[in-house]
């Protein structure tokens, strides 16, 4: 999460240095480098103040957020602290991959999180589990049959170090950045869940 906001922080500093006028003038839009740090919520933590401000719908305490609930979360995020970025963090294993790392107090847990930018998930990230016996006990946990992904367990058999990574969605990067209201707005050739073919 350190890394991540850092970059995205001088990311966007170098776009709205070289690149700021030029997008203004195109989609009336402001590019804003943000502060640091990017203020970080619980999932549990943000469900309650969700509830706290009334919001519909609350997901239950084994569930992810809706996009209506990471919209609303955002905005009281806005409100409260000022900041268009949030990270949620903590989330329960029943959501999560069976490769995230649990907590070591809460196995119900883990040390995962997504980062939100004005009410869109860009990012969902963990530390990943580096132990070969608990990755076997997680996947076992979860019912993945693991005869079929033996070669990626192979990387951990003989030790691995401590790490952790997340998945950036650069197009949704765009299209917030610019003010879109769908990726299909700031890429050449859309791919997605019903198109692989242009």
């Amino acid at each position: 999460m350190a890394f991540e906001e850092s970059w995205l922080a001088y990311v966007l500093g170098v776009v709205k240095k070289q690149h700021g006028e030029q997008i203004e003038a195109t989609f009336d839009v402001e590019v804003l480098a943000p502060k640091l740090p990017f203020p970080r919520v619980t999932l549990e933590q943000a469900k309650e103040m969700l509830r706290e401000s009334g919001h519909d719908s609350v997901p239950g305490p084994t569930h992810d957020l809706d996009p209506p609930s990471e919209r609303a979360l955002s905005a009281l995020i806005k409100e409260r602290h000022g900041h268009e970025f949030t990270f949620v963090t903590d989330y329960p294993t029943t959501v999560r991959p069976f490769y995230h790392m649990r907590h070591p107090d809460d196995q119900t847990l883990t040390r995962s999180f997504d980062l939100l930018w004005r009410g869109i998930e860009l990012t969902t990230g963990a530390q990943r589990e580096h132990r070969y016996e608990q990755l076997l006990a997680q996947a076992a946990d979860k019912g993945v049959e693991t005869d079929s992904i033996q070669y990626y367990l192979d990387f951990f058999r003989f030790g691995a170090p401590p790490h952790g990574g997340f998945g950036f969605g650069l197009t949704r990067l765009l299209m917030q950045l610019l003010g879109q209201e769908n990726v299909r707005e700031v890429t050449f050739l859309y791919r997605g869940p019903n198109r692989l073919e242009p």
